[in-house]
């Protein structure tokens, strides 16, 4: 079909319409990407259609790290969404590799998966993957790390706001050089948290240091040696926001192996989960998402998508700032 599509100077999306005789197709057009089909020697597989008919109904979900307690949760929530509908799901992880992603999106597509669900790799910068879920009309919604808003319906959480609520719990317990460490900046969801650390910190007049504010890589070596080198400098940090689990307990460890008290020396909030926020010492002040319920709303939104529901959604599932012992200045 892209051979087809490439040819003809249209997108697959048309072709595949026009093979299986779409009204949204005009008549010339059908009949010239036939024509075309057969010249090429294009044969649907009859056998391949009926085992597509009698398949079971499944969802193909995309995450960047399989691993961490948040994409976990996340796929728990779409898991049961989608049982409740009768629907199966294939999870695939990127290991945060932009070439991964784009296989797995292919692999998707040649599974016939009914729709996909899907968190951008800290890598991706080129959306073409996306763009051709997009031409054949393949519902597809994405969570958290998201692109292309004018195509696909997204769940988002509203960082910027635990961002701010978070940074100004820093100040009003005596912190005044809070540092921020975070991801790549193209991802949006560094940009939203970042962007309410920094309105924290101009509402209430304390200079934006740009040497406070550390973005590259979501990797946990990364930001141990990021946050190392923030606590060895001349004008060290008194307060760390993390941008979220990796990089949190990445500069829990920094501070404690430079001998530093938290939170006398350093306080540190991040976003992270609650459960293993619980099982440190001291016990971390954490911005905790709500991802099974993320996940939960990503899967209702795709399901409308399948069974016909054009329109583009933007929800928001906020997240709660839980201030424990790491955080407050004795």
């Amino acid at each position: 079909m892209k051979d087809l599509a490439l040819e003809l100077g249209v997108s697959i999306a048309t072709v595949s319409r026009a093979l299986r005789s779409s009204p949204e197709i005009g008549l010339e057009m059908q009949e010239r990407v036939k024509a075309l089909a057969k010249k090429l020697n294009y044969r649907p597989n009859p056998f391949a259609q009926s085992l597509r008919k009698e398949a079971p109904r499944v969802i193909g979900v995309v995450v960047p790290n399989l691993v961490s307690h948040y994409y976990a949760s996340v796929l728990d929530g779409i898991e049961d969404e989608a049982a409740k509908s009768g629907y199966s799901i294939i999870s695939a992880n990127t290991h945060e590799q932009s070439e991964a992603e784009v296989r797995v999106i292919d692999n998707f597509i040649g599974l016939h998966v009914e729709g996909i669900v899907a968190c951008l790799s800290q890598n991706t910068t080129d959306y073409r993957h996306f763009e051709e879920i997009s031409q054949m009309d393949i519902p597809l919604v994405f969570f958290g790390r998201t692109c292309l808003p004018e195509k696909f319906s997204c769940v988002t959480a509203n960082g910027d706001v635990a961002a701010q609520e978070a940074t100004q719990h820093l100040i009003d317990t005596g912190s005044r050089r809070i540092a921020f460490i975070g991801g790549p900046n193209h991802l949006d969801m560094v940009r939203r948290r970042k962007h309410g650390y920094l309105e924290a910190l101009r509402e209430n007049r304390i200079p934006i240091d740009r040497e406070l504010v550390v973005c590259e890589r979501i990797d946990y070596d990364w930001a141990l040696n990021a946050t190392i080198r923030l606590l060895q400098s001349e004008n060290r940090p008194d307060a760390i926001l993390a941008f979220n689990d990796i990089i949190t307990f990445a500069a829990f460890t920094a501070i404690k192996q430079l001998g530093f008290r938290i939170p006398d020396d350093v306080a540190l909030i991040g976003f992270t989960d609650d459960v293993h926020a619980q099982y440190v010492t001291p016990k971390l002040s954490a911005i905790e998402d709500q991802s099974r319920l993320m996940g939960q709303t990503a899967c209702r939104l795709l399901l409308k998508n399948i069974a016909g529901d054009r329109k583009i959604y933007r929800e928001i599932v906020p997240q709660k700032v839980i201030i424990r012992e790491t955080s407050a200045r004795h």
